[in-house]
């Protein structure tokens, strides 16, 4: 239980601080927690390689920690890929307010359809209304979801728990720039 409470805590500071990398380490860092990330997904759903194979493009947030008592959050930082390639950062951050208690970390998978979705997302700031349908990604998840509004959106690795019946949105800012 202590666990918990401090993931919850941890993610209550963290509202408003994921600004995305800034230095070259910090981007050498999360690229290498992302390629984890990816490789946990695909383990755990092989199904889910056609949304790698066929999206215009995606984006992987890494360990985003989330958290909540009445009031919560979550944020968290991520790559953005386009080709199979690496073409910027991105940060994300929620607020939500409900019924919720206890503080857990996961992966989260966005997948974009066609070109116009990705766009969307980096013409600057993105954002999903009041908790967009994610799926948990399991065996077979991949084969058994499609997009919706030309996004997919999968949570890989979760620890901590978290009751959660709250209304909130997640917001995105994207930033341009690769990884070396």
């Amino acid at each position: 239980m202590k666990r918990i409470a401090a993931i919850a805590a941890l993610s209550l500071a963290l509202i408003g601080c994921a600004t995305g990398p800034k230095t070259e380490e910090q981007k050498k860092d999360l690229g290498t927690e992302v390629r984890a990330a990816i490789e946990r997904l695909k383990l755990r759903d092989p199904s889910i390689e056609k949304f790698f194979a066929n999206s215009s493009g995606y984006v992987v947030l890494p360990s985003v920690g989330k958290g909540g008592l009445i009031f919560g959050g979550a944020a968290g930082n991520g790559e953005v890929f386009s080709g199979g390639r690496s073409i910027g950062f991105c940060s994300m951050n929620q607020g939500s307010f409900g019924a919720q208690i206890g503080g857990q970390v996961f992966d989260e998978f966005i997948f974009f359809k066609d070109e116009s979705a990705l766009k969307q997302f980096t013409s600057g700031t993105f954002q999903f209304a009041a908790q967009a349908s994610a799926v948990m990604a399991t065996s077979g998840a991949g084969a058994a979801n499609d997009y919706q509004s030309g996004v997919a959106v999968f949570i890989g690795s979760s620890t901590g728990a978290m009751l959660d019946a709250s209304i909130g949105g997640q917001q995105f800012d994207y930033h341009a720039g690769s990884a070396k």
